[in-house]
């Protein structure tokens, strides 16, 4: 699904037009991102939550020159579903593959 398909699926369930979603869309996206490069966390009671985590200096390997290389530590985003939410999933795509 594309953030297309979302904005459309919205317009039609809520009947807003599909500009004013996609606004909405792009506006929640933008406040994410935006607070995520800041370090903090978004908790959405029900849904999941949006958060910064660090990765550990590690070593990786060249394989192609044969070499090692030191990833330094970083952060990157991550999403942690809400425990609700993570079992409907399991058991919808249980289901869808079973058929």
């Amino acid at each position: 699904m594309t953030k297309a398909d979302i904005i459309n699926e919205i317009s039609e369930k809520t009947g807003i037009e599909k500009l004013v979603v996609q606004t909405a869309v792009e506006s929640f996206m933008r406040v994410v991102r935006n607070n995520m490069a800041e370090g903090k966390n978004i908790y959405l009671r029900g849904f999941g939550t949006f958060v910064v985590k660090k990765r550990a200096e590690k070593t990786g390997r060249n394989i192609s020159k044969n070499t090692t290389v030191i990833i330094p530590a970083h952060f990157i985003p991550a999403f942690k579903p809400a425990k609700t939410f993570a079992e409907k999933v399991k058991k919808n795509v249980k289901v869808l593959v079973a058929d």
